[in-house]
């Protein structure tokens, strides 16, 4: 960084210049070498992680790569998968999406895909009664659209710009994990108080998502923990921490835990249905992986229009919210076709 005169925008504890991810995007706008260094550990990651990996993992009498999923892996109830870990392949990067090709059905057979849509905005819409979310979400609009249209005062969503669109879904999607100010403008590359505006609208067009923040935070302070839509506890041991960093982390895990929370436990609801409404029919079709809030199939060719109807109609149905749950599906042949 010294010798390209580079600001140190993020340091170490120590007070040296950091080089780690954050760090390295908060300056890949000034010289090609960070952006460089980014896409080589993201390579490396890969490479280490997967195709170095994932052969060596094959079952040598399936012929198949098992992982090991685990019921109490994270806090929010969320499954956990190890050896190999298959739930944090990229799908946002073309390299990443090459692995998932990898993943291919069998002669006859096809991989089917099949994911919540905008799940945990929607857990958002139903805890906070909010209306002008329940009221885009009932109404089948682009969530993101609409609340730009909000946001920055358009006449209709149609109105809206593709840079308001992706400011609403930053702002939709990191006030759910407590993105500050700060962060929001870093990740839009405007002024951090242009950014803080944009809260600020947001919070006055939808009064109902700052009253649900507030609400639960108290509560987790009072309580200790939080919950999820199905009364199942989340505890928070630093709520009340006198170390401000630690208080205003478990702050931030009040307000994401019972979405991410009653996300999963709507999605282990869906797999029970489906896995009562696959036996009797397990010879064409087979439920082989869960990704957070997606489940992938392996189904005959022939068949596979009835799972699709059957496992939709299951996650659908797998909790009763103020706005519905709207499944999107994929066939291919392989994962990433899928999607």
């Amino acid at each position: 960084m010294d010798e390209l005169k580079l600001d140190a925008v993020v340091k170490t504890p120590g007070g040296q210049p950091s080089t780690n991810e954050e760090a390295l995007e908060a300056i890949a706008d000034a010289h090609p070498l960070p952006r460089l260094i980014l896409e080589y550990r993201g390579l490396a990651k890969l490479r280490s992680t997967y195709t170095e990996k994932l052969p060596g993992a094959i079952n040598p009498d399936t012929g198949r790569v098992h992982t090991s999923y685990h019921q109490a892996g994270a806090a929010t109830g969320r499954l956990a998968s190890s050896d190999p870990n298959l739930q944090n392949i990229p799908i946002r990067t073309e390299d990443g999406r090459r692995i998932r090709k990898a993943f291919i059905a069998p002669p006859g057979r096809r991989i089917m895909a099949c994911d919540y849509s905008q799940i945990e905005l929607r857990i958002m819409a139903h805890l906070s009664e909010d209306a002008g979310l329940l009221r885009a979400f009932e109404s089948g609009q682009d969530v993101h659209r609409a609340t730009a249209a909000e946001v920055f005062g358009a006449t209709s969503p149609e109105d809206v710009t593709s840079d308001q669109r992706r400011a609403a879904k930053a702002i939709n999607f990191g006030l759910m994990y407590g993105m500050s100010a700060f962060g929001l403008a870093r990740q839009l590359g405007i002024a951090r108080g242009e950014a803080q505006d944009y809260i600020a609208l947001y919070f006055a067009r939808y009064p109902g998502v700052r009253a649900y923040m507030d609400r639960t935070r108290a509560q987790a302070k009072d309580q200790g923990y939080v919950e999820t839509v199905f009364g199942r506890r989340l505890y928070l041991p630093d709520i009340n921490a006198r170390n401000q960093g630690l208080r205003a982390g478990a702050e931030r895990a009040a307000i994401n835990a019972p979405m991410q929370g009653t996300a999963a436990d709507i999605i282990k609801r869906a797999m029970v249905a489906v896995d009562a409404w696959l036996r009797p029919r397990a010879a064409r079709a087979l439920m082989i992986m869960q990704v957070h809030d997606e489940l992938v199939f392996e189904v005959d060719a022939d068949f596979a229009e009835t799972l699709r109807s059957g496992v939709v109609a299951c996650m659908r149905d797998a909790a009763a919210l103020r706005v519905p749950l709207v499944v999107d599906t994929g066939f291919g042949d392989n994962w990433d076709e899928a999607h």
